[in-house]
């Protein structure tokens, strides 16, 4: 039996329930696919989580498909159905696990009975590739793929080749800023449209709850100041550089303390981690779990999150690398002040007085930034600025930004007519 093509039969059309919706936005409720590479809270993850909720409150029919282990799970809940797609086996290299989890994705949307969908959306390579085969084999017309940032190297040519080819094969590309955007005109000649970011309010907010005072406690966090730095230890997360410019802040603020969050990643990461353990060591500072100078607290639980925010003095985040930088907006909506590489993508959205700006490149600058951070009359003006900034990237935009883009391809496009299973 031949697999079925993907593809719908399109539904009678209504008014969305946003007021804004216009130009090429769809007038009728789609059946959209979000693939995303991990169930893991990575950045290019939590947005393709946000913007399938935005979707569905927008009035459309979103399944956000994801690999997992049997018995995993997404790290959060969603309004938006959630599909897993069990791999299969262990992998001791990125290679043969990113080629796992596209076969995964292929063998799941090429199966007869499977529901065909208006739009099939990726945001990162393991899924792009996966539609592309898809496509290739006559399953479905066209895919968007999202383009987070452009990476040097995954350090294997056959990783890195497929990752190239899920951008240059893609009938349709997205980025999440200008800076990414300009890249990919410039490196490989490619138009993209720009979709932006956001962040929940009613989630990231500077008012303590009772869950504050638990996680404070749980931490070991003490009086003195507390800095914060997201997305685990990796080098383009810059964190030897933060743990320098702490080492350096701390000859002054003796009982300070750092508090490193997050780290899951399909990544290798082993070689920096033991250059950091040795920095560690040669700066004389403890770390571990709970207390102590250097708090390694791992990936927490998504409702732990907007406390962790609020129980930090400041968000350290000199990253050399970022497609956007969601913890900085996270931050900032909850009434604390970041430290930010005064670099691009960060250039692109926050302005002078947003955040506490630092050179990546020197752990001086990085620690001048986090001792301004504390000052009173900079902080209190930081932290204005930086909800303001925060109030204006929101979810809802983001996703009507997607819908004129998914109505530009549908136009050009013809998708076949299926069904509904």
């Amino acid at each position: 039996m031949q697999p079925e093509r993907l593809g719908r039969q399109p539904a009678p059309q209504r008014q969305l329930g946003s007021p804004r919706a216009a130009g090429n936005q769809p007038e009728r409720r789609l059946r959209i696919a979000l693939l995303t590479h991990s169930i893991n809270p990575r950045g290019g993850v939590v947005h393709c989580l946000e913007l399938g909720e935005a979707l569905t409150a927008l009035g459309h029919e979103v399944t956000l498909h994801a690999p997992a282990a049997e018995g995993a799970r997404l790290f959060r809940d969603s309004r938006c159905e959630i599909r897993l797609i069990a791999e299969h086996g262990r992998h001791s290299t990125l290679r043969s696990l990113v080629q796992a989890r596209i076969a995964a994705f292929t063998d799941w949307f090429a199966a007869p009975g499977r529901a065909g969908f208006d739009l099939y959306h990726a945001h990162d390579g393991i899924g792009a590739n996966a539609l592309l085969a898809l496509r290739q084999r006559g399953l479905l017309p066209a895919y968007l793929r999202t383009v987070h940032h452009l990476e040097s190297s995954f350090g294997d040519p056959v990783v890195d080749a497929l990752e190239l080819r899920s951008i240059q094969r893609a009938d349709r590309l997205l980025c999440v800023s200008p800076s990414w955007q300009q890249a990919l005109r410039e490196r490989l000649g490619l138009a993209a449209g720009l979709v932006g970011n956001g962040v929940d309010l009613a989630r990231f907010q500077p008012r303590p709850d009772a869950g504050d005072a638990a996680l404070k406690a749980r931490l070991g966090l003490g009086d003195a100041p507390v800095f914060l730095a997201v997305g685990g230890i990796e080098a383009r997360k810059n964190t030897l550089g933060t743990l320098r410019a702490f080492a350096r802040l701390r000859r002054t603020l003796g009982a300070a303390q750092l508090v490193i969050a997050g780290g899951a990643s399909l990544l290798d990461h082993g070689a920096y981690r033991r250059a950091f353990d040795a920095a560690l060591a040669a700066e004389g500072l403890a770390q571990g779990e709970h207390g102590g100078a250097v708090i390694l607290a791992g990936v927490l639980a998504d409702a732990e999150m907007p406390a962790l925010y609020r129980l930090a003095d400041a968000l350290v985040f000199p990253s050399l690398v970022e497609g956007f930088g969601l913890a900085i907006l996270e931050a900032m909506a909850s009434g604390t002040p970041a430290v930010v590489s005064r670099i691009a993508p960060f250039t692109d959205f926050l302005g002078a007085e947003d955040c506490l700006w630092a050179d990546p490149q020197d752990a001086e600058s990085i620690a001048s930034a986090m001792c301004r951070a504390l000052m009173p009359g900079t902080r209190e003006r930081v932290i204005a600025a930086g909800h303001a900034t925060a109030a204006r990237h929101d979810w809802p935009a983001c996703a009507r930004a997607h819908l004129a883009a998914y109505g530009e391809l549908l136009a050009a496009t013809r998708f076949p007519e299926t069904p509904h299973a």
